[in-house]
């Protein structure tokens, strides 16, 4: 759990680390959203985050490279680093800070700083952010908590055998028939390292459920032509494809978010959001037929559900997909550089 390191106040009830979420700072514009986490888990975010923010003409290019980015952008964070965001529900003892609580429309989004304070000592804690287009979070600002032990059995870390579990996998559709707010953003930002890793070469997808649900947003961002870089999915749980393909779809770990390699292979990888790759990888009963026989003559089922499919093609997250190409080293590559200008300029995003 954490504690205020003032007074020693507990600010959140027993929590266990994991990966931090990539859609973590991307969600549906003018939609409220339910909490980023699981109740009793928490994650860190080793990049700066939040304000205050500084323009990109004020800092150049050598102070953003310092703070993570690596091509022109509208604003660079000078945010702390490693916050370590929550769910609501798993706070404890703390309280608005009314004069620190503005938002957009429908929440509060923490454009000024902290706003909750703890009620022990009435230290600035942490940060509630529910408006639109956010996942509810608490984000706890590392210099003001203390982590301590709950006395509680710690369970096992998550590891590379959850994502075989079907509760880890993340359909691609909501009830309403939209696509996942999930994975519009792991697309986007598993497309932005695909870009990187080819180079902005056309790619060819390995049939099936990728090339079903993938083919179409790949499409939008890289070209079509001869000499496609392959692709293919592996992970743990898989039969490696062989031969081996240019590059590899991969998880990212439960808990670390380091990308899945084969043993001693150092070849390209792209990594996927871990539920978005085990919906891929392991999609689980698909087929209405028994697993032995057949049925018999004549019967017909009509009580097996269909695997849901949106209502129309995937479109991923805009803004994820440029927060991830900015953060990428490689984008300072002329070819790369040269990409993301022409992308900038045909989708003629509205600076934030």
């Amino acid at each position: 759990m954490f504690a205020c390191a003032g007074c020693g106040t507990e600010l959140t009830a027993p929590v266990s680390r994991v990966a931090l979420p990539v859609h973590v700072h991307h969600g549906g514009w003018e939609q409220l959203h339910p909490p980023l986490m699981e109740p009793s888990t928490y994650a860190v975010d080793p990049r700066p985050t939040g304000p205050p923010w500084r323009r990109w003409a004020e800092v150049g290019a050598d102070a953003a490279a310092r703070q993570g980015v690596f091509a022109p952008v509208y604003s660079v964070s000078f945010g702390a680093r490693n916050r370590i965001v929550i769910a609501p529900g798993d706070s404890r003892s703390m309280t608005l800070i009314p004069e620190k609580c503005e938002g957009y429309c429908r929440g509060v989004d923490g454009r000024a700083g902290p706003n909750l304070a703890c009620v022990g000592c009435g230290r600035a804690v942490a940060t509630r952010m529910d408006d639109c287009g956010m996942w509810q979070t608490v984000w706890l600002e590392p210099d003001a908590v203390a982590r301590r032990s709950s006395g509680l059995p710690a369970g096992p870390p998550p590891d590379w055998d959850d994502l075989t579990r079907a509760d880890h996998r993340v359909p691609p559709v909501e009830p309403d028939g939209s696509w996942s707010r999930r994975w519009e953003a792991a697309v986007a930002v598993a497309l932005a390292h695909l870009v990187a890793v080819t180079e902005d070469r056309p790619v060819s997808l390995p049939a099936g459920a990728v090339a079903e649900l993938l083919g179409h947003a790949v499409d939008r961002y890289l070209p079509a032509g001869p000499d496609a870089r392959s692709t293919g999915l592996a992970g743990p749980g898989t039969r490696p494809p062989q031969p081996r393909p240019d590059v590899l779809l991969v998880p990212r770990h439960p808990l670390t978010g380091a990308p899945w390699r084969p043993p001693g292979d150092e070849g390209a990888v792209v990594p996927l959001d871990s539920g978005v790759w085990a919906y891929l990888a392991h999609p689980g009963e698909t087929s209405p037929l028994p697993a032995t026989g057949g049925l018999p003559a004549g019967v017909l089922r009509d009580d097996y559900p269909l695997p849901p499919r949106p209502l129309y093609l995937l479109t991923p997250h805009h803004a994820a997909f440029e927060d991830t190409l900015v953060r990428l080293p490689a984008i300072r590559a002329p070819r790369l550089r040269r990409y993301r200008e022409a992308y900038h300029r045909a989708v003629s995003p509205t600076p934030r």
